[in-house]
This record gives C-alpha cells, sequence and structure tokens, in this order.
C-alpha cells in the first residue's frame, strides 16, 4: 500500500509553545484524521515546537481533512500565525523522505562570507624593474621624460 504522508511543523511563538497548542488540540486532530482516512499518525515533539505527520491513502483524503472546519480553526490558532506554520507533503520535509527532519547547527554560528575586495595595485615590487616601467613612473604631470632619462635611480631632470 503506497501512503501519502503530509507533514504539520508547528513552531513556538509570541502566543505560547507549540507543546502546549498540541495538548489543547492535538487529541481532536488525531482523531479527526483518522475518522477520515488517516492510516497511520506520528507526533514528535522537538526544542522548536511540535510536527504532526499523517499518512493517507490517497491526496483526496488529504484534502477533505484539511478541509474541516476544526482543522483550520487549529492550524488557525498556533502560537506563532505568521511564521510558525509549516504544512507541506512528505514526512518532515518536503522531499517525502521516509524519516522526521531533524534542525542542524548552523555552520559557523551563522555567519556569511564577507567577500574580499579587490586591491588596485599602484606599485608592483615584485616584479621585474625595466627602464621603460621606471620611466612611466618618474613621468610627472608635466610630462613624460625620455627613454634614454629614465635610468635607474634617476629622478625628474637626470642625474
Amino acid at each position: 500500500m503506497n501512503l501519502r504522508w503530509w507533514s504539520i511543523e508547528v513552531l513556538d511563538g509570541p502566543r505560547g509553545t507549540a507543546r502546549a497548542w498540541r495538548d489543547s488540540l492535538g487529541s481532536a486532530l488525531t482523531e479527526a484524521a483518522i475518522t477520515h482516512g488517516a492510516y497511520q499518525w506520528e507526533w514528535h515533539s522537538h526544542t522548536w515546537g511540535v510536527l504532526f505527520e499523517i499518512a493517507f491513502r490517497t491526496d483526496e483524503a488529504w484534502a477533505s481533512y484539511r478541509g474541516l472546519p476544526l482543522v483550520s480553526a487549529a492550524l488557525d490558532a498556533v502560537p506563532d500565525p505568521a511564521y510558525g506554520l509549516f504544512v507541506h507533503p512528505g514526512r518532515g520535509g518536503s522531499n517525502g523522505h521516509p524519516h522526521p527532519r531533524r534542525p542542524h547547527p548552523i555552520a559557523g554560528a551563522g555567519g556569511a562570507e564577507l567577500p574580499i575586495p579587490e586591491i588596485d595595485r599602484v606599485l608592483d615590487l615584485t616584479a621585474e624593474a625595466r627602464p621603460a616601467d621606471h620611466a612611466a613612473l618618474w613621468a610627472g604631470p608635466g610630462g613624460a621624460l625620455a627613454a634614454d632619462q629614465a635610468v635607474l635611480g634617476a629622478g625628474p631632470g637626470g642625474a
């Protein structure tokens, strides 16, 4: 038998904890799921909230369950209605993986790598020095020096 799993994730919020929400409405949601064709169901408690996973035989049975006024009212009563409710197909994730999703710590304490700015090179001391390069360096606002005046160590006006 091929079951279609659905997950309802409820996060803690400003109006209370998800565990208190489950304690008050969980049995009614479970009973409604059973009477509308749920074959399996599981409740999971986490540090961030609760997860209710339900398996139906068809998507139509899920749509019938989801359309119940009791279910709509329970989902409207979550502790954080703006950002604390996720309803999606699959077990613990939208990919239909057979195991519940577990929260993972953020790598690097949530810090993002900053881009390294491009550095404009004014003078490259690692390159091999050439007389033409020195002429370009000594050329001031008045104009470029002649190539024969650009001797290593000579400044403007020659040496």
